[in-house]
């Protein structure tokens, strides 16, 4: 059966070159959230593109409050802000530079998040499928899902045997300093490493991380840990506001 897209669907769909401000609020934790003024690049009653200062995970929900044009909104149209949420589809670095910035694309969800967001702020998820002339469902996303249909900029970051030294430092709900040790890292990857520990810490626990050679800060939240053979604790870190620069390690 051939399917049809009506005028209005069609214009709802479309991406409109529109330099509206934005402000993008992102809550990974209780302990750690934050938010940028930006301008977006386009935008449709399904989506928009923007670039931000930091880099966000492929599945992270975020939300947005824009002044949206009231015929491509699906709902508070006499509001003055249209706050609504965005998944994350992509990330992509533009610079590599200080001034680094990153090409962000999101697709709109509606507006309030999944009751298991508001259990847990950090978990991910992806696209299920879009209702009839609405905005896009989500599911929970799998913890390694296939992704060879996707182009390699988008796919989860590929972790690399590296031992890095790295200086580790436990935060408490205050963000403040509670303990810190030097170690190095079992493997690495621009979102994310795992690294030796002698921290008695849980899942969901934040760190900042440092690395002296690269001049590098990043706070990173644990996403696991586990005993290896040799009696060493390793935690699975997820980078929470930059990326890791892997160029010329090796």
């Amino acid at each position: 059966m051939i399917t049809t897209v009506s005028e209005q669907e069609a214009r709802c769909i479309q991406r409109y070159p529109l330099a509206l401000p934005a402000r993008i609020e992102v809550k990974i934790d209780e302990k750690f959230s934050w938010n940028e003024i930006t301008r977006l690049e386009d935008i449709s009653a399904y989506g928009a593109g923007f670039q931000l200062k930091r880099p966000l995970k492929r599945g992270r929900l975020v939300t947005l409050s824009i002044p949206m044009p009231r015929q491509l909104r699906c709902y508070d149209y006499l509001e003055p802000q249209y706050r609504i949420w965005g998944l994350v589809r992509r990330c992509l670095r533009l610079s590599e530079n200080s001034s680094e910035s990153y090409a962000v694309g999101v697709a709109f969800t509606g507006k309030n998040p999944p009751a298991s967001y508001l259990k847990n702020p950090s978990m991910l998820f992806e696209l299920s499928e879009r209702e009839a002339g609405g905005l896009w469902r989500l599911c929970e996303a799998m913890p390694e899902p296939d992704e060879s249909g996707l182009p390699p900029e988008i796919r989860r970051h590929t972790r690399f045997s590296i031992p890095e030294s790295l200086l580790l430092e436990l935060l408490d709900d205050k963000g403040d300093v509670v303990a810190s040790e030097v170690t190095v890292s079992e493997n690495l990857s621009l979102g994310g490493a795992a690294v030796f520990t002698s921290f008695k810490v849980e899942r969901g626990s934040f760190l900042r991380v440092k690395s002296e050679r690269h001049d590098l800060s990043i706070i990173a939240m644990v996403r696991g840990k586990r005993v290896g053979e040799d009696g060493i604790t390793r935690l699975h870190l997820e980078f929470i506001d930059h990326l890791f620069p892997l160029e010329g390690i090796g």
